[in-house]
């Protein structure tokens, strides 16, 4: 249950909603590396790039291009960022649960500070295909950070099988 201080989020006006449900799914996928060992969280269990650590790496990216370039008008190579987004999938060899964790942790932070003082209406001009509303950039987050954190729990699960069936062999 909801501490009494804090605000319910289920009567909150829509501009905390958003952004609460964004931020929830954030803490998901980055719960999703919790106890993973940098092996765990790099295995690959699927034909393409992604694995745990590679889908957090992308969430990075999906930050910085939708509340960078989107909304500063930066373009994602101005963040150290690929062009492609499929590119934002592949780990370097420093990359670490820890660092990756702690990068993801920063681009959020700058998330926030990019749409300080504006609201869902503030039209946003960096987007290549036109302009577009804060609310349609929280929504699409929100659906790329359902998808990936389903991704992410599902890839998981499967490697804590993996767990189990090693110790029972």
């Amino acid at each position: 249950m909801a501490d009494s201080k804090e605000r319910d989020i289920r009567t909150a006006p829509i501009d905390e909603q958003l952004p609460a449900f964004v931020d929830e799914h954030r803490g998901k996928l980055l719960a999703c590396l919790d106890g993973m060992s940098e092996d765990e969280a790099r295995r690959s269990l699927v034909p393409s790039r992604t694995t745990l650590l590679s889908l957090a790496k992308h969430a990075i990216f999906v930050e910085t291009v939708w509340f960078g370039e989107v909304v500063t008008g930066r373009h994602r190579t101005d963040y150290g960022m690929p062009n492609d987004s499929s590119d934002s999938f592949i780990l370097a060899e420093e990359d670490t649960v820890a660092s990756i964790t702690e990068a993801y942790r920063q681009a959020a932070q700058r998330s926030h500070r990019a749409v300080e003082g504006m609201t869902l209406d503030t039209v946003l001009t960096g987007h290549r295909s036109g302009p577009l509303p804060l609310r349609w950039v929280y929504l699409h987050m929100l659906r790329e950070l359902a998808q990936h954190c389903g991704h992410a729990e599902i890839l998981r699960e499967q490697v804590v099988a993996q767990r189990t069936q090693g110790a029972g062999a």
